[in-house]
């Protein structure tokens, strides 16, 4: 399997020059599962795309502090380029910005949260078990989040994984090659928690102190990691089916 990341994270504040880029934390998630798989990272918010998406058989969107109604010109490329994704039928996964990315450019709707941010470690509620999930996954899974927009309208067909307390569409899937989560499985917890840190004077103390707290608790990175990868495999196998 040869993956592209697109890299959609526009923070280049000395905080986030101390820690691992986006494309790094993906390729470790990636390669705790499926170490003998290759990826190749794009910064798309420097304009950078593939020159051909046939190159690849799956793609990865990560997060960004940008909203995806900024008036970037990136942003309308990559908008473009999910549906030209989605005309392939390549399988195509979506993390924070890149969920909320892949159900506006397939016609559904990003809004602010009416319940706040979304912030700490954030349990989700299984709504719909995936259909590449031979056996259950956790009837709730954790993962850090940090957002305060959210998918308010899904796409057509498209279908609701799992909510989270304040999220109301925290993943979905559409067809056999669209799998998103509005949290975040790449993110360790020692970057997590300088991040809250780091975030405290624009969210705010208790919110801060509450979200800290929630780290008590483990992510459930690894879990999520081998669902991604078990999604790539059967939705790169229903695709063969279908050519067949």
């Amino acid at each position: 399997m040869h993956l592209a990341i697109f890299i959609t994270n526009t923070d280049a504040s000395n905080f986030a020059s101390k820690w691992p880029g986006d494309g790094k934390k993906f390729n470790e998630l990636v390669h705790s599962v499926r170490s003998e798989w290759t990826t190749e990272v794009f910064q798309v918010k420097d304009n950078m795309f593939p020159k051909n998406l046939l190159d690849f058989d799956g793609f990865i969107i990560g997060g960004s502090p940008a909203s995806v109604h900024n008036d970037f010109p990136w942003i309308d490329t990559l908008l473009e380029i999910i549906r030209d994704i989605q005309t392939l039928g390549k399988p195509i996964f979506g993390a924070c910005f890149g969920h909320q990315a892949i159900a506006l450019a397939l016609d559904g709707e990003v809004n602010k949260n009416p319940l706040g941010w979304g912030h700490g470690l954030i349990k989700n509620e299984i709504v719909n078990q995936p259909p590449w999930a031979e056996k259950k996954i956790l009837e709730d899974f954790s993962l850090y989040a940090s957002h305060s927009e959210q998918v308010t309208r899904l796409p057509e067909n498209a279908i609701i994984v799992a909510k989270a307390r304040n999220c109301f569409v925290s993943s979905f899937i559409i067809g056999t090659n669209i799998f998103t989560t509005q949290h975040h499985p790449e993110m360790s917890t020692e970057f997590f928690k300088a991040l809250l840190k780091e975030m405290r004077d624009y969210i705010g103390f208790s919110e801060t102190e509450k979200a800290l707290d929630s780290l008590k608790r483990k992510p459930d990175n690894r879990t999520f990691a081998e669902e991604l990868a078990s999604f790539f495999e059967w939705s790169q196998h229903q695709s063969l089916g279908n050519n067949t």
